[in-house]
């Protein structure tokens, strides 16, 4: 049967969940500098003034509009802003903004997206009570605060700033994701209040352990790639987790997985794991990703042959693929599989 089996290539197509979200996978960002038209930098004459804020006054706004998108435009302060009395969205992405200001009169906003601008306090957000989706991205936040009022906050991004510390969270109990990917977080901790929390996103930070989890019982998506984990552990009470990324660390062993029956997803690549195990019972597993460890028994596929909808394995880089038949192999142990690394099979 092995030999009737062709391969394509479709590294083009593919779709890589196993990174954090593309805000999470980007570099640390860097403070946008304030250069003036005609100035100098490093020596060399500035000629253009892509850097120079624009007056707020020269951007025609609609007092009826419930969508305003003003992304990229060198907005430099938030101000004008109060005819907007309808508004529900306002994105104000890519700009240079510097402070949190003059947004009290819109209080119908649900929306407020400041991604990508140089923001270091999060402040004067009280009477925006309605706000449901807050992203504030690719700032140059230290801390988590001044969010008590927004309880009915859904969404929070704070991906890419220079925050140290999960706190200030106990009023979001109805927050369902929270995003906190490239920081400087080294403990995960003061969560316990977000019982209804759907999705927490912790890549790219310097977390060593999984712990105080215990109350988050709705999580269905988890993702700690790109820390200082050398175990698995603390999840025995997420037992709705769906989806588990803990790729990119010092993990050794695979373990600690009793209770999460319902995982369709499993990422463990780039660890120190030599071996498959601990996971017979995981019976919904439709991808599999442990590419980049060091499984050398081809005995062990045999803890996912109960996982009949496994649709998606990775195991290159392991010792594994050294053997000339590692494709063949694979596919008569694991025959629901269509797509083995980057490449999907066809029978």
């Amino acid at each position: 049967m092995a030999d009737e089996v062709s391969e394509v290539d479709v590294q083009d197509m593919e779709v890589d969940r196993r990174r954090e979200s593309d805000e999470s996978a980007d570099e640390e960002i860097k403070e946008k500098p304030d250069i003036p038209d005609g100035g100098e930098k490093n020596g060399e004459e500035i000629t253009g003034d892509l850097e120079t804020p624009v007056d707020i006054e020269t951007i025609n706004l609609d007092p009826d509009a419930e969508d305003v998108d003003l992304n990229h435009l060198r907005i430099g302060k938030i101000q004008g802003f109060e005819v907007l009395r309808k508004v529900k969205t306002l994105c104000l992405r890519q700009n240079l903004i510097k402070l949190i200001e003059n947004l009290e009169l819109l209080t119908t906003l649900t929306e407020l997206d400041l991604y990508d601008n140089q923001i270091r306090k999060i402040q004067n957000l009280d009477n925006l009570s309605q706000l449901e989706i807050l992203d504030l991205s690719f700032n140059l936040l230290r801390r988590i605060d001044g969010l008590d009022t927004l309880t009915q906050l859904r969404r929070l991004y704070l991906v890419n700033n220079k925050i140290t510390r999960i706190e200030n969270l106990v009023y979001l109990t109805q927050l369902r994701l929270l995003e906190l990917g490239s920081n400087r977080l080294r403990v995960i901790e003061n969560i316990e209040s977000l019982r209804d929390l759907d999705s927490l996103f912790l890549g790219k930070n310097k977390i060593t352990k999984l712990q105080n989890l215990e109350t988050l019982t709705n999580l269905t998506v988890l993702s700690v790639q790109s820390n200082r984990l050398t175990k698995i552990e603390g999840l025995n009470s997420l037992v709705n987790l769906r989806e588990l990324y803990l790729s990119d660390n010092g993990i050794q062993v695979l373990e600690g997985l009793d209770n999460n029956n319902k995982l369709t997803t499993l990422d463990v690549a780039s660890n120190r794991i030599k071996r498959i195990e601990n996971i017979r019972h995981l019976t919904e597993l439709q991808e599999f990703w442990m590419n980049d460890n060091l499984v050398e028994n081809w005995g062990d596929l045999e803890e996912l042959s109960g996982a009949l909808a496994l649709q998606t394995v990775y195991l290159e880089r392991n010792p594994l693929q050294k053997d000339a038949q590692y494709r063949r192999k694979i596919m008569l142990a694991l025959p629901s599989v269509r797509q083995i690394d980057a490449t999907f099979v066809r029978f």
